[in-house]
């Protein structure tokens, strides 16, 4: 039997992949602009939406450009230091910086310069060499995979703010969950990723996933489709559905309590924990509500439009919720709302 091509592992590359062209496009024609119209790009989307693989994918492309530099970075530690170690650590990087008479080896990175002062500085450090690598028409692209609002992040993102004013050749992208996000937008001295455009990961073409699995299990049009449409979209779920049919020969039907124990031991069961009493209420609202009318959820709650508006944007912004049909609030992960209802119950007893 050859092997799974589908990965039930968050964060690693699949080799089956429902591409996402159009949200890359956009990235790459903001950086590979003459003059970028951005230089960083927040990724957001529930768990599970493929923000990591999204990244890397997108990363990948420039890493095939002789002119970008890519440099991977953990929000951890000292974030400055790590991305001079990473640039330092490149032998034809080295050399430039060599050239440019940029003696690091005040911070142990082995670059010393004979009749050069050692910088003492990483601020200062990181500018010449960025200010050395455009001079050869080189730029680097930074990926942070899951952002927090930890000091090590809000630290880099200052001094990051700080590169991009003096129009130094360095750009950003960063994934992480809605309220990460945002709790670091929030910081005060970070006004500028305010102005930040964020690229949220919806669902994947239902006829791309229906097409995959078309191809990968031989089924007809149908059945491959009534696959897609038991994913709704969800990347991790086209990922686990794909696997564990894939496991059972393509008899998808066999799979379906084993596909819902999976997603919800490794998704929703993290997702339920980390909403607010009041959101949790708001989604057994939803989830007994047929049809998913405002109306009628509101009704449910007892809710006026004003005080029910936030609960919903907060839960449509944690990509719970798809609310881009007027009136109407829908789950837009698969199976999410018997999983409500059960834990919800659970609770009440």
């Amino acid at each position: 039997m050859s092997q799974n091509p589908y990965s039930i592992i968050f964060g690693q590359e699949p080799q089956q992949m429902i591409s996402r062209l159009s949200d890359t496009s956009i990235i790459m024609n903001a950086f590979l602009s003459k003059k970028p119209s951005q230089n960083v790009y927040m990724i957001s989307g529930v768990r599970g939406s493929g923000k990591t693989v999204f990244m890397t994918e997108t990363a990948n492309r420039f890493k095939a450009m002789d002119d970008w530099i890519v440099v991977d970075l953990s929000s951890d530690g000292d974030m400055m230091l790590d991305l001079t170690a990473e640039l330092s650590s490149e032998k034809q990087l080295a050399q430039i910086f060599q050239q440019a008479e940029i003696n690091l080896s005040f911070w142990g990175f082995g670059l010393k310069v004979k009749n050069s002062v050692p910088i003492t500085s990483i601020k200062v450090a990181l500018t010449k060499m960025l200010e050395s690598l455009q001079s050869q028409g080189k730029k680097v692209l930074v990926t942070i995979d899951e952002v927090v609002s930890n000091t090590a992040m809000r630290t880099f993102a200052g001094n990051f703010q700080i590169l991009t004013r003096n129009k130094l050749p360095i750009f950003l992208l960063m994934t992480g969950l809605f309220e990460n996000i945002r709790e670091l937008q929030n910081e005060k001295n970070l006004t500028f990723l305010y102005r930040a455009p964020r690229i949220e990961l919806k669902a994947l073409s239902k006829r791309g996933i229906a097409d995959n699995y078309r191809t990968n299990f031989k089924l007809d049009r149908e059945a491959a489709f009534e696959m897609a449409d038991m994913t709704r979209g969800y990347s991790f779920a086209f990922q686990v559905l794909g696997y564990l049919t894939w496991e059972h020969a393509g008899n998808y039907r066999s799979v379906i309590s084993e596909y819902r124990n999976l997603i919800e031991d490794n998704v929703y069961d993290k997702i339920w924990s980390q909403l607010s009493p009041k959101d949790r209420q708001l989604c057994h609202a939803i989830a007994k509500t047929p049809g998913g009318k405002v109306l009628d959820v509101r009704s449910c709650l007892n809710m006026e439009t004003n005080a029910f508006n936030p609960y919903r944007k907060r839960l449509i912004d944690k990509g719970l919720v798809d609310g881009d049909e007027r009136g109407i609030v829908r789950f837009t992960l698969p199976y999410f709302e018997d999983y409500v209802v059960e834990n919800h119950n659970i609770e009440d007893r």
